[in-house]
């Protein structure tokens, strides 16, 4: 259990800290960084609820009775934290064009309260989705006795890591220059989101609440190819391909349930993951397009109008 709680908390709270660093990171950059504590507080809060979540889980939702309802849940929440992480790259592609055509105004003049409250929102119910995910991930391995997940050396191990690598990463991204770091950024929030949306439509076909256009002579929902000898989404695929064929895939089990975490990785997507997954790519770039050709527009409009008398 220490390990598969270390790779948990490891992805979850990995994936929580890099959005709340590109959160911070980017208003230290542009001169707001009275907002960040506000940041934190959103996060720190939402972390609490999952410890409610987890008290919830532990006294009231033992057995797994509720597994229909936590299924449901999970996928409301794949799909909303998707939709948050589509809405705050598109927020920040909108403030990159505005700093291009304005270099030399006060960077802080972009941000205003309402936007700044939107980070914060956005900080509040990442983590929160992180953390309940994570109390999800801890009842599955540990029986519903999530207090010994929680307490065990693998979660502390994960937290600690998952810190560092945050470090890292975004002492690094410090040199950047700011337009560079926006589109940094900017590209790993829509993997992560465009990862979570394909695997909330995989989740909807694995509870049969969605079929599928291409199923094999068995019946079963068909593959658009597979590479679990490459690299297996999860140790049990990897234990299974090795008991099929004798041998061991190319990489673990242990990365790919981190990349599915993380990206949404899955080694045998269906049709309709596939199609999901890069559909959503080709409407962001058309909705990103679509609101710098109208913030241009609208400029230009408000150019030829005449001064007010």
């Amino acid at each position: 259990m220490d390990i598969q709680a270390f790779l948990i908390t490891l992805r979850e709270a990995f994936e929580a800290l890099l959005i709340i660093g590109i959160i911070v990171t980017y208003l230290t950059r542009v001169g707001a960084r009275q907002w960040n504590k506000w940041v934190w507080a959103g996060a720190g809060l939402a972390l609490f609820a999952s410890f409610l979540v987890a008290l919830l889980f532990q006294i009231v939702l033992t057995d797994f009775r509720m597994m229909a309802s936590e299924n449901y849940m999970r996928i409301g929440m794949l799909f909303a934290s998707s939709l948050l992480l589509t809405h705050m790259a598109v927020w920040m592609s909108g403030q990159q064009k505005d700093m291009r055509s304005d270099m030399h105004s006060r960077l802080d003049k972009i941000l205003t309260a309402g936007s700044a409250a939107n980070l914060i929102v956005h900080s509040f119910l990442v983590t929160l989705r992180e953390g309940v995910e994570t109390v999800f991930f801890f009842a599955a391995i540990s029986g519903g006795d999530i207090q010994k997940a929680l307490t065990s050396w693998g979660a502390l191990a994960g937290l600690g890591l998952a810190c560092v690598l945050s470090y890292l990463f975004f002492n690094s991204s410090k040199k950047l220059p700011l337009r560079t770091f926006f589109t940094v950024t900017k590209v790993i929030i829509l993997i992560i989101a465009a990862g979570l949306f394909a695997q909330g439509v995989g989740v909807m076909q694995d509870l049969g609440l969605i079929g599928s256009v291409y199923r094999t002579p068995a019946g079963d929902i068909g593959e658009v190819y597979n590479i679990v000898s490459i690299l297996p989404e999860h140790p049990v695929d990897e234990q299974h391909y090795i008991r099929d064929y004798g041998t061991a895939p190319l990489l673990s089990g242990q990365v790919g349930i981190f990349l599915k975490a993380l990206l949404g990785y899955t080694h045998n997507p269906s049709v309709e993951e596939f199609a999901a997954y890069w559909l959503y790519y080709l409407v962001i770039v058309f909705l990103i397009r679509w609101r710098s050709v109208r913030q241009q527009r609208q400029k230009e409009d408000a150019a030829h109008q005449p001064p007010a008398a």
